[in-house]
């Protein structure tokens, strides 16, 4: 009897090993809004927070509050794509002055790294910024923004920079499952 569950135990030990995504997917949650046509994974202990006149949704960590991810939907000037918008590192320039560090919000924001991806027929811009705010506290914020059915979908996810190194990978994950449709 105890072999057969050792047996069973290691199975799923090594299954999971060698799986990577099984084990993190175990730790994720999955947010869909239909009406708006987006989804993405959340990690289990967070929460959706009602933000009025704010972002679409916002889900925040239920320990470290500050830790959060957003979805904005923004209309797209003349139903443009996103390449038309510009390469991922103008979008990424234009979306720091206007969004994380406006004019006159005493923070600034450092584009860091610009990427594109192709997924399931639509293109998102990877960005990730060191924004600094007035306090003189660090944030590190990651994003991926896309264009579908004339909207600009902008989700981000926004972390202190003395936690970023802990939840990078983490991060990046629920950024990547980022989908629009």
């Amino acid at each position: 009897m105890w072999k057969k569950f050792l047996f069973m135990l290691l199975l799923v030990l090594s299954f999971s090993l060698s799986n990577p995504n099984v084990a993190q997917a175990a730790g994720y949650k999955s947010f869909v809004d239909t009406a708006d046509g987006y989804e993405f994974s959340y990690p289990n202990g967070w929460l959706q927070v009602k933000v009025a006149n704010g972002p679409d949704v916002v889900f925040h960590d239920l320990i470290e509050i500050s830790e959060n991810v957003s979805v904005v939907i923004s209309p797209v000037p003349e139903n443009k794509t996103l390449k038309e918008l510009g390469t991922p590192t103008e979008v990424g320039y234009k979306l720091g002055k206007a969004a994380l560090a406006p004019p006159d919000s005493g923070r600034s924001a450092e584009l860091v790294n610009a990427s594109e991806k192709e997924s399931q027929g639509k293109t998102y811009y990877n960005l990730e910024y060191l924004v600094k705010l007035p306090n003189q506290q660090e944030r590190h914020n990651i994003a991926s923004v896309s264009v579908s059915r004339g909207k600009l979908f902008t989700f981000n996810a926004s972390i202190p920079e003395k936690r970023w190194r802990k939840v990078k990978r983490s991060m990046e994950e629920v950024v990547n499952s980022f989908t629009v449709y």
